[in-house]
């Protein structure tokens, strides 16, 4: 940590306990990310990309790598808890980092509920006798106990979840790969990446929306910069490697997944509203037994492993808003005994029982809070990209065009292009949420309150780091 400006020149005392190494960062990101994560949303994203499936998450893999290459770039500059809310704030200005930390808070605050509601219903589709409402509080409770505990308590979790969801994805490659030696194959080796018969634009680009769902996690690194015991290059370089181990994975299994899909005609008609299509296409590829163990490894993948760790991003990102009085103050108080946010992780606890709860109750459920979960993360990554424009080249007069004006525009452009053919509805909602944090931020002027950040002159004036 030598090399690294210390939390006091940036004007926070060191409180979170800094304990994580490259190898904890990665097995975290990948674990937020879900190994597995295609699973569960395979049906959406094979319907919306008419069958290729594989080059939508080709595409979000590209546009996340860009995003990823910005992230590793902000997260050098200022090593602390905050991720866009931070980078924003500092790279641009206060009020612009208020903005993007409200918006990224439409992904963080809801993305548990999202988790948990998915898992719950799958859990209750195999235990009948517990009602999905029942599941849901199950695993809030559980999640909330494991992250009260302290983050080495997360990331010994983390590390035995994640071996078990790789031995269930390499299960399901190995007996998809020979379904496919039998000649149990649907259709054209390439049909998968390219299908002449559905291509356009638009229509991949609709289904990029909701593939990069898979994606969103790798960011999550950056919330435990002030938890991390190694040099701050080693949150970029831990999510770079996330992003690409996870994206690997993501192409591999829904390449031969969209090969082994039965009755490709109804899913590409009718979608897949019950969220069970992978696991039809697991059971018809391999028997019974692997329809169920698919299913049965994404409900306790979301519900518990990734959940675990939405729940500690989320946490740290209304930690460092509160301790700038940019949220209220007691979200900024620290257990003494287990060094983590407490009231940060107890209400995000709260907020994902009461909207998975009401989430229940509601047809649309799923697809809406999913929606809105991308629309506010691909938002918060358009400022991420400025941010990094502004800070290296207009205020650090930086001469690395490609880390610091090409590859954050390039970014900038696919994601834009990304949310313009984003669900109607998401962007509505997305929209409005922006519109509240507006009208949030006009008030704290008018009440003498505008956002500040400590110690920012100081880092302003942070050695250059760009070359």
């Amino acid at each position: 940590m030598a090399t690294d400006p210390s939390l006091e020149h940036f004007g926070y005392r060191q409180e979170l306990h800094r304990t994580l190494t490259f190898t904890d960062l990665l097995v975290y990101g990948l674990i937020f990310m879900v190994p597995i994560a295609p699973f569960g949303i395979f049906g959406s994203v094979f319907q919306g990309s008419g069958g290729m499936v594989a080059l939508a998450y080709v595409i979000g893999m590209v546009a996340m790598a860009f995003t990823a290459l910005s992230y590793a770039q902000m997260a050098r500059a200022f090593p602390m808890a905050g991720s866009v809310y931070t980078y924003a704030g500092r790279g641009i200005a206060p009020p612009v980092g208020f903005l993007a930390g409200w918006v990224i808070l439409l992904d963080y605050v809801l993305v548990p509920a999202l988790l948990y509601l998915i898992a719950s219903y799958a859990m209750a589709s195999f235990v009948s006798f517990i009602p999905v409402w029942g599941w849901l509080i199950i695993f809030v409770l559980l999640n909330t106990a494991v992250n009260y505990a302290g983050i080495q308590m997360t990331a010994r979790i983390t590390k035995i979840m994640l071996i078990g969801e790789l031995a269930v994805l390499a299960v399901f490659l190995v007996v998809g790969l020979v379904a496919l030696a039998q000649g149990k194959a649907q259709a054209g080796a390439l049909s998968p990446l390219f299908d002449s018969s559905t291509f356009s634009w638009p229509l991949v680009f609709g289904a990029v929306s909701i593939a990069v769902l898979s994606f969103l996690g790798f960011d999550g690194i950056s919330m435990l910069a002030e938890e991390n015991q190694e040099d701050s290059r080693q949150l970029g370089r831990s999510m770079v490697a996330a992003l690409g181990l996870a994206g690997v994975l993501f192409i591999a299994q829904t390449w031969v997944g969209a090969l082994l899909t039965p009755d490709r005609t109804r899913l590409l008609n009718e979608g897949d509203p019950e969220g069970t299509a992978f696991y039809d296409m697991a059971e018809f590829a391999g028997g019974h037994w692997l329809g169920v163990l698919t299913a049965v490894a994404t409900a306790i993948a979301w519900g518990f492993a990734n959940s675990l760790v939405a729940q500690a991003a989320t946490s740290r990102l209304l930690f460092a808003m509160a301790r700038d009085r940019q949220l209220p103050r007691f979200l900024a108080k620290v257990s003494p005994a287990h060094r983590v946010p407490v009231n940060a992780t107890l209400l995000v606890a709260a907020i994902s029982l009461a909207a998975g709860l009401y989430l229940t109750t509601r047809e649309d459920g799923i697809g809406l809070i999913s929606g809105l979960v991308n629309f506010g993360a691909m938002t918060a990554f358009l400022a991420l990209h400025v941010s990094v424009v502004v800070h290296y080249v207009v205020r650090q007069r930086s001469r690395d065009w490609w880390r610091h004006l090409i590859a954050p525009a390039i970014g900038f452009a696919i994601l834009v292009y990304v949310v313009i053919n984003a669900s109607i509805a998401a962007q509505a909602l997305g929209l409005i949420w922006l519109g509240i944090g507006v009208v949030a931020l006009a008030a704290s002027y008018l009440t003498g309150r505008r956002p500040t950040l400590p110690g920012l002159d100081a880092s302003a004036a942070a050695p250059k780091q760009s070359r």
